[in-house]
């Protein structure tokens, strides 16, 4: 695994936030994989932002947090990916994602959506669906100083904004996504957590 190894992200793992984090920090440098997403994809992640919250986010947040992602991975955004979605076979509401990850080049959709990316529908494009959860698994496995240290950052991060936040608490706050991966991290680290 390396850093130029592409995985297309599916909105549904860009819309919780303390999942959304993790994953793209391991995008950052020195990036462990190289993230794809469509304008599709982020109009999904906005329109979650905006009703699935307990507090949603403004039209200006939802417009704020796009900018950012897009500021921090410039070649990141597919585009003419449209023309495929027809000839495609996974679920209907899931085609512009599987046509992104094949324009994108992608080897992976990370998504919790896997019923809707069945391997007979993935194997002539030779891309594979893998949950967040195994994916972070593999990340860890492949690099674990690396994850440990998106955490440690994370955790500096929010205390900076006046909220003390451990790396052990940042990994809690993934239990709700991927608690195998919380499960492993917090046993293989020694972290006694909540």
């Amino acid at each position: 695994m390396c850093g130029d190894f592409i995985v297309c992200l599916d909105a549904c793992v860009l819309f919780p936030p303390a999942l959304c984090d993790v994953l793209l920090r391991l995008a950052e440098h020195p990036r462990l994989y190289r993230p794809v997403f469509s304008d599709d994809i982020l109009a999904e992640v906005r329109r979650c932002q905006m009703t699935r919250f307990k507090k949603p986010y403004t039209e200006q947040q939802a417009d704020h947090w796009r900018a950012e992602v897009l500021n921090a991975f410039p070649d990141a955004l597919v585009t003419n990916y449209q023309q495929i979605i027809p000839i495609l076979g996974n679920h209907e509401k899931d085609r512009h994602v599987l046509a992104a990850a094949i324009k994108g080049q992608a080897q992976h959709i990370v998504t919790a959506n896997l019923k809707d990316f069945r391997t007979e529908h993935l194997q002539d494009w030779d891309i594979t669906a893998i949950h967040p959860q195994s994916y972070l698994l593999t990340l860890f496995e492949h690099s674990p100083e690396r994850v440990t240290d998106c955490l440690r950052k994370i955790a500096r991060d929010r205390s900076k904004k006046g909220h003390e936040v451990s790396a052990e608490q940042v990994l809690t706050n993934l239990r709700a996504t991927v608690p195998q991966f919380v499960t492993e991290v917090a046993r293989d680290l020694g972290w006694e957590l909540d």
